[in-house]
This record gives structure tokens, C-alpha cells and sequence, in this order.
């Protein structure tokens, strides 16, 4: 869930930042969600507006200067992993973030997705605590 200011859970369901949508921008072209091995980084463009954004986005684009996975973008930013997707395609359609999807055979290779499970083992559970493993 994501955090108040003060540290607290967010009053806001995660599902409400995307209006209820479980993939990303809808029309042509629009595609299977976004993997979670999927790079993603911010566009100079994006950065140039980043203060015109609402929390969520800004925060994306923010934490995006470097290339990173959605699933460490989700870790760090402790927002569920599908409603970082939904908004990190929505950045992408606007010309916010560059997203960079591995070739097929890239998701079958055991050190990524080892690097992905130990990234997704840093999300605290809905207490605060790491996942033991």
C-alpha cells in the first residue's frame, strides 16, 4: 500500500490510481502488460515536468533516473507490482519513460529471474516485515 507522509498506509486503494484498470493504455497497439523484468527509465522530457505530475507519477519518474525493473520500482516505491505496470505504461505512452522489454529467451535465464525474486523478496509484507527465504 502506499504510505501517507507520516509513515502510515495510504487511505488510497492501490487500484484507485489506475481507475480500477489491471493493464496498461488502452487502444491501438496496446499489448499483454508490461513484464516484470521489463528496464524501464525516465525520459529527459520527463524529468523536464516531473513537479506538474501527481504523487505517483512523479515519484515513478523520479525514481527512474536510472534504469531499473518494474519489480524494483515497485519494491522501492512499496506500490503493488501491477499498479506500477499500469502507470509506468501510461508514462510510456505520454513520452515519460522509456521502457525497454528483454528478448523472450531473457526471461529464461535463471540469474534473472533469481535477481527478481530477491528483489520482490524486499517488499515487506502488509505488516512491515521482509518475507523470510
Amino acid at each position: 500500500m502506499p504510505e501517507a507522509a507520516d509513515g502510515r498506509p495510504s487511505p488510497v486503494r492501490p487500484f484507485l490510481l489506475t481507475a480500477g484498470r489491471v493493464a496498461g493504455t488502452a487502444g491501438p497497439g496496446a499489448g499483454p502488460p508490461i513484464p516484470i523484468e521489463t528496464q524501464v527509465v525516465a525520459t529527459s522530457g520527463g524529468l523536464a515536468v516531473l513537479d506538474s505530475f501527481a504523487s505517483e507519477h512523479r515519484d515513478i519518474i523520479a525514481a527512474c533516473r536510472r534504469p531499473q525493473s518494474l519489480a524494483e520500482l515497485a519494491a522501492k516505491l512499496r506500490l503493488h507490482l501491477n499498479v506500477v505496470r499500469v502507470l509506468a505504461d501510461d508514462l510510456r505512452a505520454q513520452g515519460r519513460l522509456r521502457v525497454y522489454v528483454p528478448r523472450a529467451n531473457t526471461a529464461q535465464d535463471a540469474s534473472v529471474l533469481r535477481r527478481v525474486i530477491d528483489g520482490l523478496r524486499t517488499v515487506p509484507d502488509s505488516r512491515g516485515f521482509l518475507r523470510e527465504g
